[in-house]
């Protein structure tokens, strides 16, 4: 039994309903994967940077015996070079006090253009941003 001249269309339009529908689950795959990648970018660069800017201690203060303390001025410029090496420009540094100590909290963030989602209707770019928090390092214990 064959289909009559009627039924040929309908199989068109099914396929390119599928096709579409495959092609959105293809794009938020590729477009989720991507932005997974930008994140974990995101989270490495903020904590590299914390470690940077947790070994900018003030060493007047420490080679007189007080304790390990993080020259703000030294850090804020050890993450802006850490970072401006890694081409980002996108961070903030603050410096909160927990438990009495000075600690160093980098957030960046990072743009991420989506390649296919843009297509059906999502917004073409979308920040993600990664933070970490460290304390005064010395290379001795």
């Amino acid at each position: 039994m064959t289909a009559g001249r009627g039924d040929s269309g309908r199989v068109s339009i099914f396929l390119a309903v599928a096709l579409i529908g495959v092609l959105a689950i293809i794009g938020m795959a590729f477009d989720g994967a991507g932005q997974l990648r930008t994140l974990q970018r995101a989270e490495n660069l903020a904590a590299e940077a914390a470690r940077a800017g947790g070994q900018a201690i003030d060493r007047a203060t420490a080679i007189e015996g007080g304790p390990k303390r993080i020259d703000q001025p030294q850090a804020r410029n050890a993450v802006r070079d850490y970072l401006t090496a890694a081409g980002t420009n996108d961070y903030t540094v603050t410096f909160p006090v927990i438990d009495g100590e000075t600690l160093i909290r980098v957030r960046v963030r990072i743009r991420y253009d989506r390649a296919m989602l843009g297509l059906f209707g999502f917004s073409n770019t979308v920040t993600v941003s990664g933070e970490a928090t460290a304390r005064a390092l010395t290379g001795a214990p």
